[in-house]
């Protein structure tokens, strides 16, 4: 057996998941197979190989030579510093200090569309549309913490997930009280992102802006504080809020199924619409979404899913390690 056929039969990999709250690491004891999962707080550890280090301990230190993590971030280079938690390092450091042989960092939602190419139909839930189109580009966003969006193109060697940025272009107010929101965010923050609303924050946002436009003083809420308050119908101003985001989100997940052409569908990701499910299915999100003049027919049958598997970004890290390590041998 070849050195490269080794390596591509080496279990197993080591794979992460890290935000600017938690770290999510698990095994891949075969391919797909995701075992041990563990979250670890950032707070608790002074570096990323403490992190890494803790967890391998609590597995009981097997023996792994190959490693991806997914990071909340851009990688721009082997110089990795976190924008939202004070981890910073060098992958290659990282990669010697952890005594692997292969390490590779992507995008946390680079690996959530990844993750998209092998969700099972079971932990998808349809919004509206028809049936995808077989081959074409499919959307991923997620309202999280952030917004992440990326997409998949079909290539002859499977799936390519795109690495962007999409979060932080320009929000676009779609009616005369989205832009009351918007003026309300861009005179305390300048420049309005698409993630300034939708987000954990963005929802907060939307329910301060409300309350200012009525004149009265809000109660500072958490935004599980708010979806709770706006589904069970004790706080006119929450349920205003909540619907307000997903006619928000309507408006830019429609904006990037036109961009990419996503007749395979767009896929929502992120910790957010899975708690209000049901409340979703029938919100203002998929009249928004297809409300687009002269393509409302192209955008009506675009099918829009909410995807809930428990951990896309290392699954979609997997994927990308494994792909990796595919290329190397094909070099070999």
């Amino acid at each position: 057996m070849s050195s490269t056929q080794t390596d591509l039969q080496s279990w197993p990999r080591l794979v992460a998941d890290i935000g600017g709250t938690n770290a999510r690491f698990a095994l891949e004891t075969a391919p797909q197979q995701i075992e041990s999962a563990e979250v670890l707080p950032c707070q608790d550890f002074d570096t990323v190989v403490d992190a890494a280090k803790e967890y391998l301990k609590r597995t009981g230190n097997p023996k792994v030579r190959h490693a991806a993590f997914a990071i909340a971030n851009p990688i721009l280079g082997d110089w990795v510093q976190m924008t939202n938690h004070h981890w910073a390092f060098s992958i290659e450091t990282t990669r010697q200090a952890l005594r692997l042989e292969t390490l590779i960092l992507l995008n946390d939602f680079t690996a959530q569309a990844l993750a998209v190419t092998q969700t099972a139909p079971e932990d998808l839930v349809q919004i509206g549309g028809q049936k995808p189109v077989a081959g074409a580009p499919k959307g991923v966003i997620g309202p999280g913490t952030g917004l992440g969006v990326s997409g998949l193109v079909s290539s002859p060697a499977g799936w390519v997930a795109l690495a962007g940025e999409g979060g932080h272009t320009s929000f676009p107010p779609f009616d005369d009280m989205e832009v009351w929101i918007w003026q309300y965010a861009k005179n305390k923050y300048g420049h309005v992102s698409a993630e300034r609303f939708l987000s954990g924050a963005g929802l907060s946002l939307i329910y301060e802006a409300l309350a200012a436009r009525a004149e009265v003083v809000p109660a500072y809420l958490m935004p599980s504080e708010i979806t709770d308050k706006a589904l069970s119908g004790t706080s006119p101003f929450c349920r205003q809020a909540l619907d307000i985001f997903c006619a928000m989100l309507g408006t830019v997940a429609s904006n990037l199924a036109l961009t990419l052409g996503a007749r395979g569908g767009v896929y929502l990701c992120g910790g957010i619409i899975p708690r209000v499910l049901d409340y979703f299915k029938t919100s203002p999100f998929r009249s928004r979404f297809e409300n687009k003049g002269r393509f409302e027919a192209y955008l009506a049958a675009v099918p829009v899913y909410v995807v809930l598997s428990k951990f896309p970004g290392i699954v979609g890290a997997a994927a990308a390690l494994d792909n990796h390590l595919q290329n190397q041998a094909k070099k070999a």
